[in-house]
């Protein structure tokens, strides 16, 4: 019996981290964490309980080993087994005759993570003529990418070093999230006396070990942003060196948070002037300071934009930009960048009209505005994923046919009938479609609705490569451990087997996603295996590049229109934003718990499931039974409710019933945990494996007037919604009466 060891990654984060898996005769026996490999450090895998399913999950009884076929009525659940020659020519012959009929911009697509390939996908959408690939990036991600670039000139990345004097968490919450090796040297820095401020909403475990801790209301995080930078120049806590020498628009900034006082910023944020005073100093006077943003700020809707922006204003005037212990200007990678992987070039231009985005930022003319600008410098942003089509106008061009017809769907690794805004909306949606296939590990909600279900290769049975969108000089992943069990593919051996069917082979010429990563690596003089070797790839960044000489002897500067770090922003000004951030109040959500209404935060994640992931996992389920809605216990008080209550949330869109757990958070504001589906409950219409029970995206849209219009970004975090007390719900009468019997 052959047996070895051999080198292998996670796929269940979007850590990658690296295992020592043996493997006997093609099969893995056993996995343990590799502490010389990426991410380096034996904590993250204590903390963490997704990687023990590693074993299990290769031969689940509920996993999607072979291509299944739709043989009931759409949302029927009725599926069988067919060969991956006539699945994937079925597809094909579909698609082109769907792109004859309507044009290719007929085709949408939908991608998450963390087991998918961004790139491949933007490269079939690209070859077949759609403008219309989706993601959530309007809500993670894109915002903090796009605030960077028309600030700074180029994203940026936060580090925490040796040299680090204080630290500022906003709306992340590393001590209860994946960041676990971040949590690990934040709690290091602390504990060695290097003050931390938290702002969030909620008292997390994060908040719980802050110096200061400042909750404000949701959506006015703007505000607060704002205040903070009104006490640095109020007090001249500035870097005035680094202000007068790299940034553009200090007096107007000045003149601009001239209102944003302490005070005032009480009165819109319920936090203390007096911790706002001291967070200010913290931050500004411990230099050099880390500023780290989370998701939680990625979904502020309208006031998205001004919170993401606001804070790049205070890292600049602290002079906390491209400085050991702050952050640095990322560099250009040193192998091929995303935008080469996806080839935006095989997309013909004149199709970038239909593109269904109008969005100022977020679009093609946005693009092509600020990507003007990095590329003095030789670099390019991930054109796909920053012009990805705004999700609320696809569902509906899928379900009304205007402005013209969306037939067909490619989901990749997603799940949008629980993570798409206004669930409601996507059922329809899909439901209309022509054509819907799924790649995934499972038959989850969304594939119920497919015509084909595809397994896709999972953990250890697939490379992996995670290259940060391309804006930045680090990857970090590994070589597959083993082939495909059963019959399942990559999500690029998926494409390219249609892309070869469609006649579009020529540009996809690397047979495995091996081949392509060969390619991927080679201006790094680097094999794939060799990156696989190590698990990362991660040049010792650079600091202080804008004062670096030019040609001309001159410092380079920064990829902006003024070559300086622009406090009031040119480039948002010819896209008619707003030059410095201008927090949007009339978006704010309010409470009125006299009539049961509340503030609901949306989007919280909690271990140590992922997003929509993991709950078929029984020891999951058994430690986080129940979807929870957390809230004060004053506000659950006035609201008539107790602690493991049954509460409905609802608004004029829909409902959903979570179980009220007690947390400190301001009065009249709730939490509601995301991403909730039962696996276990019948699969199909009309519940679709519990997907419409406590699924908190029923109650959220993405109607695009409602929409911050930069980005597109819709409302997560503050939404006006009405709760009242309810009898546990049918799906979960046998799992509380398990609990109750404990």
């Amino acid at each position: 019996m052959a047996r070895e060891v051999r080198k292998g990654n996670c796929h269940y984060c979007g850590y990658l981290c690296g295992f020592d898996v043996t493997v006997e005769d093609g099969r893995i026996v056993d996995v343990k964490p590799d502490p010389t490999r990426y991410p380096y450090s034996p904590t993250v895998a204590a903390r963490c309980r997704r990687w023990r399913m590693n074993l299990d999950d290769l031969d689940a009884p509920d996993r999607l080993n072979f291509p299944m076929k739709r043989v009931g009525a759409r949302g029927s659940g009725r599926f069988e087994r067919v060969s991956w020659d006539e699945a994937l020519d079925d597809i094909a012959a579909r698609l082109r005759a769907l792109r004859e009929e309507f044009g290719g911009r007929t085709l949408a697509s939908a991608i998450g993570g963390p087991h998918a390939t961004y790139w491949p996908l933007h490269r079939f959408m690209s070859q077949f003529g759609s403008p219309n690939n989706m993601g959530i990036g309007q809500i993670c991600w894109n915002p903090r990418i796009w605030m960077d670039a028309v600030t700074f000139g180029w994203p940026t990345e936060s580090e925490l070093g040796d040299n680090t004097r204080a630290m500022m968490l906003w709306a992340t919450n590393p001590a209860e999230s994946d960041n676990s090796l971040f949590w690990t040297q934040i709690r290091a820095k602390h504990n060695a006396g290097v003050p931390l401020v938290v702002v969030d909403c909620r008292k997390s475990k994060t908040a719980l070990a802050a110096d200061v801790h400042l909750m404000p209301w949701p959506g006015t995080d703007a505000v607060l942003a704002l205040s903070l930078i009104h006490v640095v120049l109020q007090e001249g806590l500035f870097d005035r060196d680094f202000v007068e020498r790299w940034c553009t628009g200090f007096e107007g900034l000045r003149a601009h948070v001239a209102p944003y006082t302490p005070d005032e910023a009480q009165r819109v944020t319920g936090v203390p002037a007096d911790d706002i005073r001291r967070a200010a100093r913290i931050y500004a006077t411990n230099g050099p300071a880390l500023l780290l943003s989370g998701r939680g700020i990625d979904q502020l809707g309208p006031n998205t934009e001004p919170t993401v922006r606001a804070l790049c204003l205070l890292r600049a005037i602290t002079g906390n930009v491209d400085r050991p212990g702050s952050c640095y200007v990322n560099e250009r990678s040193g192998f091929r960048q995303e935008a080469h992987m996806e080839r935006p070039d095989l997309f013909a231009r004149d199709e970038r009209a239909f593109q269904l985005n109008p969005t100022r930022l977020q679009s093609y003319a946005g693009y092509d505005l600020v990507n003007g600008q990095t590329e003095r410098f030789g670099r390019t942003l991930p054109e796909r994923y920053l012009t990805s089509a705004h999700p609320g106008l696809v569902m509906r061009a899928m379900r009304d046919g205007t402005p013209y017809p969306v037939r067909a769907l490619l989901v990749m690794g997603a799940n949008p009938v629980l993570t798409y805004a206004n669930t409601q909306l996507v059922l329809d949606a899909l439901a209309s479609l022509d054509l819907c296939v799924v790649a995934d590990y499972r038959m989850t909600p969304t594939a119920q609705l497919a015509d084909y279900a595809l397994p896709v290769a999972a953990a250890f049975e697939r490379p992996t490569c995670q290259i940060h969108g391309g804006v930045a000089d680090y990857a970090y992943g590994g070589a597959a451990a083993i082939r495909p069990l059963h019959e399942r593919r990559t999500d690029y051996e998926i494409l390219r087997g249609l892309a070869l069917r469609l006649g579009m082979g020529a540009e996809w010429p690397a047979a495995t996603l091996e081949d392509e990563y060969d390619v991927l690596f080679e201006p790094a003089g680097l094999t794939f295996q060799q990156f696989a070797e190590q698990g990362i790839y991660a040049p010792q960044p650079t600091y202080r590049k804008h004062e670096a000489p030019g040609a001309d002897g001159a410092p380079v500067g920064f990829a902006t229109p003024s070559g300086k770090v622009e406090l009031a922003s040119s480039l948002l000004e010819q896209l008619g934003g707003s030059r410095y951030p201008q927090p949007v109040l009339e978006a704010v959500a309010h409470a009125d718990l006299a009539h049961g209404m509340v503030a609901l935060v949306t989007g919280a994640r909690f271990q140590p499931y992922w997003a929509s992931s993991y709950f078929q996992n029984a020891e999951f389920r058994a430690w986080r039974p129940f979807p929870r809605v957390h809230m004060a216990s004053a506000t659950a008080q006035a609201l008539g409710l107790a602690e493991g209550d049954w509460a409905r949330i609802s608004n004029e869109r829909g409902a959903a019933v979570l179980k009220v757990a007690y947390e400190d958070m301001p009065l009249g504001v709730a939490s509601a945990e995301y991403g909730w589906w039962l696996p276990e409950t019948p699969a199909g219409a009309p519940g679709y494996s519990g997907a419409l029970v406590s699924n908190v995206n029923l109650l959220t849209d993405n109607e695009l007037s409602a929409c911050e219009p930069l980005i597109g970004t819709w409302t997560y975090n503050g939404l006006e919604v009405f709760v009242e007390k309810v009898a546990c719900p049918g799906e979960f009468a046998a799992v509380e009466e398990n609990e109750e019997s404990k």
